[in-house]
C-alpha cells in the first residue's frame, strides 16, 4: 500500500490500480496529435483508451482567477499568440482557437479545469501539474467536486510554502513532490500531515543519489511509489528528465533498452508520450 494508513480511504483508488497493474502508465498531457489538442478531455480519453492508468493535467490561472488546462509557455504553438496565458483574462482565452498538429485552426478551444472534474466521476486517476502558483484556487474548486479528492495526485517542487499548504490544508490530497535528490524527499517526509503517496524523480544523469537502487528501496520502505519521466522533450539542457531512459530509446532500440530497464530497477510509474506501445510491452513484461 502506498501512502499513510490514516489516509487509506483517500488513496484507495490509486492503490487498487497498483494491485491490478503493478506498474502504472502515466501520460504526458494526454494523447495529442492530428486535431486533438493537448490537455483536453479528448486527449485524456484517447490515452485512457490506449492503456493509460492516469494522465497529466497542467493548470494555468488567468488574471480573473479561472484555471485552464494548459501548460504556460506553449501559447504560440497552441494558441498562435505570443503572450502568456497568465496575463490574459478568461474572456481573452475563450476567444483563441487552438492550432492542431499541422498548425491549422482546429475548431477547438482550451478547456477549464472544472470541465475535467465534471467529466471524470468514476474513479479515473489524474496528476495535476503546474498548479503551485494557484494552490488556494485549486483547493477552492476541488471542494465543489469531493469525488475528485481521491482521484487527483497533485505535485509541486519541494518548497516550504507548498509543503506548508498541504500540511495545513483540511483536504488531504494525494501529494507527490518533484524531487531532484534524496535530501528533498526527506524534507517532504518531515511534514507529518501531508498525504505523500510517491516521489517524482528528476535526474539528468545516473550520477545522483535518486538513481541508486538503495534510494529506490528506501523510498519504497517509506510506503511511497517511485515515478520516472520517460518522455523525450528535445535536446536542450534540462530536457533529460530521467538520465536518458526515454521513449525515443524504447522506440528506436526496443522497449527493454529503456522501459524494461526501469521496470527491472523497481520504478512504479512511467510517464510517457507513447501509452499504447508501453501498454503492449507491459502486458508481456509485468
Amino acid at each position: 500500500m502506498f501512502g499513510k494508513e490514516k489516509y487509506k480511504a483517500i488513496n484507495e483508488k490509486l492503490n487498487r490500480r497498483f494491485e491490478e497493474k503493478k506498474v502504472l502508465i502515466a501520460v504526458h498531457r494526454g494523447v495529442w496529435c492530428g486535431n486533438i489538442i493537448e490537455n483536453t478531455i479528448e486527449a485524456y480519453d484517447a490515452c485512457r483508451a490506449m492503456g493509460a492508468d492516469l494522465f497529466e493535467c497542467d493548470l494555468s490561472e488567468t488574471t480573473d482567477g479561472v484555471l485552464y488546462m494548459f501548460h504556460d509557455g506553449g501559447e504560440w504553438r497552441v494558441l498562435g499568440k505570443d503572450q502568456s496565458i497568465l496575463s490574459m483574462s478568461s474572456e481573452e482565452v475563450d476567444s483563441l482557437m487552438c492550432r492542431n498538429g499541422l498548425g491549422e485552426p482546429s475548431g477547438r478551444y482550451l478547456q477549464r479545469f472544472e470541465q475535467l472534474l465534471e467529466h471524470y466521476t468514476n474513479g479515473e486517476l489524474f496528476n495535476v501539474d503546474r498548479s503551485w502558483p494557484s494552490l488556494a484556487k485549486l483547493d477552492e474548486i476541488m471542494q465543489k467536486y469531493p469525488h475528485a479528492i481521491s482521484q487527483a495526485v497533485i505535485k509541486t517542487p519541494v518548497k516550504e510554502e507548498y509543503l506548508e499548504f498541504f500540511q495545513n490544508c483540511s483536504n488531504k490530497y494525494m501529494y507527490m513532490p518533484i524531487a531532484y535528490n534524496m535530501e528533498e524527499v526527506k524534507k517532504v517526509l518531515s511534514y507529518p500531515d501531508i498525504n505523500v503517496v510517491g516521489v517524482e524523480a528528476i535526474l539528468s544523469s545516473e550520477d545522483t543519489d535518486l538513481f541508486r537502487d538503495e534510494s529506490i528501496a528506501w523510498i519504497h520502505e517509506q510506503g511511497l511509489y517511485y515515478w520516472a519521466n520517460v518522455i523525450t522533450l528535445g535536446n536542450k539542457p534540462g530536457h533529460r528528465l530521467y538520465a536518458g531512459y526515454e521513449d525515443d530509446v524504447a522506440l528506436a532500440k526496443g522497449p527493454e533498452a529503456s522501459w524494461g530497464k526501469l521496470i527491472d530497477k523497481g520504478i512504479d510509474i512511467l510517464q510517457t508520450d507513447w501509452p499504447y506501445q508501453l501498454n503492449q510491452f507491459r502486458k508481456e513484461k509485468v
